[in-house]
């Protein structure tokens, strides 16, 4: 059995829970317990009180990009992770910035000091690069993700430097993804590979076709209009059963998907809970 609750979300429709600009899910798999993204570091701790979830007993953390939206949680609640494998991409913990409408610089990355820094603080701090990762038990990471098409770009103006001179292409952006009855689930945490590069590497890295569900933030707040044209036309095609939408998809962005594949798309808010056979 696979079951993934959204723990960290932008939005929340229950009182006992709290939302923020962020995202985090708990998985719970045979047995094992996975937490894929932490969130900012406000809410993970109090939603995963609220819903019965014991940080403590967490196997695998792995974390989908180095932005603090996604990071912020694993230093805050650092002493439940003690003997935790962290899956992150080498280029995970690096400084990094986006320049804001005003023009202005604004720091991103995470605030994990290092690898090394990470490391000494939990069971295994475990990098990964180019190829797909195998955790065990049909619950895998893409690790890089090619781009290969030409309408999909990392969704904002991010940099490495802080005068905005050396883009940053977050080659760290990786997803998750699991082997089930019904097909693969994936999980994104912003898809800035594009969620269309990211599900094709997936089918290609797999050589399997068929995508049951795909779960979380698609990073199409800027999203122009061929970019959502051939989104919606490849999603439809792909004939994925449940697209939940999450985080930094965007309000606009998730109205076309829902009123284009309106039985196929949900709001993946913060203590949805999926069960997959």
């Amino acid at each position: 059995m696979l079951s993934i609750t959204a723990l960290v979300e932008n939005t929340a429709n229950r009182l006992n829970l709290l939302a923020e600009h962020g995202l985090a899910f708990w998985i719970e798999r045979d047995g094992r317990r996975i937490l894929f993204d932490t969130g900012q570091g406000l809410a993970l701790q109090h939603n995963a009180a609220a819903l019965g979830i014991d940080l403590s007993t967490v196997d695998d953390i792995a974390l989908s990009h180095g932005h603090y939206d996604h990071t912020g949680g694993l230093a805050v609640a650092l002493p439940n992770f003690s003997r935790a494998r962290v899956y992150a991409h080498l280029s995970a913990f690096r400084t990094r910035f986006v320049k804001d409408p005003d023009g202005k610089a604004r720091a991103v990355g995470s605030q994990i000091e290092s690898r090394d820094w990470l490391s000494s603080r939990v069971g295994q701090s475990i990098a990964t690069r180019g190829g797909p990762v195998n955790l065990g038990g049909g619950v895998w990471l893409t690790g890089e993700i090619p781009r290969e098409n030409d309408y999909e770009d990392t969704g904002g103006a991010f940099y490495l430097d802080e005068a905005c001179t050396e883009p940053d292409p977050v080659i760290d952006d990786q997803a998750m993804f699991f082997e089930t009855a019904k097909g693969l689930v994936v999980l994104l945490g912003c898809a800035h590979a594009g969620v269309i590069n990211t599900l094709k590497h997936i089918q290609a890295a797999t050589g399997q076709a068929h995508i049951h569900a795909v779960l979380g933030g698609m990073h199409l707040l800027a999203a122009g209009e061929r970019r959502m044209t051939e989104t919606v036309k490849q999603l439809s095609s792909m004939n994925i059963e449940r697209v939940g939408l999450s985080h930094c998809t965007g309000f606009a962005a998730m109205a076309r998907l829902h009123r284009e594949l309106p039985d196929r798309c949900f709001h993946c808010v913060t203590g949805t809970r999926m069960v997959f056979d």
